[in-house]
């Protein structure tokens, strides 16, 4: 069983629970479906991958409310919201607090395997960017205090000559400490050095 294949159905109707379940492992997902938003929040990781499909018409806490809670808690997991017509006002509000997605009632089961897809595959690549920026975060954190200037310094385009001017050393120093970081953030190249930088939020020398 794959958690990145893990479709999380919320809905209090449980007709479309059952119906959204059956369609969704006919396609070779993992469907798992609670009542109420408050009964999937009590079993909801910080880490959970996979997505969720919620109606946004529930007593108690609704579609709307529950994905602004799993913003509040920082779980990054993909939203399609299930809207009636008289609700796109609602579900557009959800798309602005961070769903990805909203369907409107009816829709065909083609139509919400197509929701799902899109939305697993979102949240691949926001965990593959995850996985990437905390390793060039640890490997930044290896980093001296002048290695780390080096390398802002590199960022903002300047020359080795340019660098060792600004901080008053000379170049051949700068060029020990450049083979040094180049080797603790792992890279090869000057391109892939500065896009692991930006991986791990260092900024440019000279930008705010």
């Amino acid at each position: 069983m794959t958690t990145e294949r893990m479709v999380f159905v919320v809905d209090d109707d449980e007709a479309i629970r059952d119906s959204l379940c059956v369609l969704l492992e006919a396609e070779g997902y993992v469907a798992r479906a609670f009542g109420s938003a408050r009964a999937f929040l009590d079993v909801c990781q910080p880490d959970q991958t996979g997505c969720l499909v919620a109606d946004i018409r529930m007593p108690d806490m609704d579609g709307l409310a529950l994905q602004e809670e799993l913003v509040s808690r920082q779980i990054a997991l993909p939203v399609i919201i299930v809207t009636g017509h008289g609700d796109v006002a609602l579900a557009v509000r959800a798309m602005k607090a961070g769903a990805v997605d909203f369907i409107e009632k009816p829709f065909d089961g083609e139509t919400l395997l197509e929701g799902v897809k899109r939305a697993l595959e979102l949240a691949r690549k926001q965990k593959s960017r995850s996985v990437r920026a905390r390793n060039a975060a640890a490997r930044t954190a290896t980093l001296t205090l002048r290695e780390r200037q080096v390398l802002e310094h590199l960022m903002a385009g300047r020359s080795n000559k340019m660098i060792a001017y600004e901080l008053g050393i000379s170049p051949r120093t700068i060029e020990i400490h450049r083979a040094h970081l180049m080797e603790k953030m792992q890279v090869r190249s000057l391109s892939d050095l500065v896009r692991t930088a930006l991986e791990a939020e260092v900024t440019p020398a000279g930008t705010t």
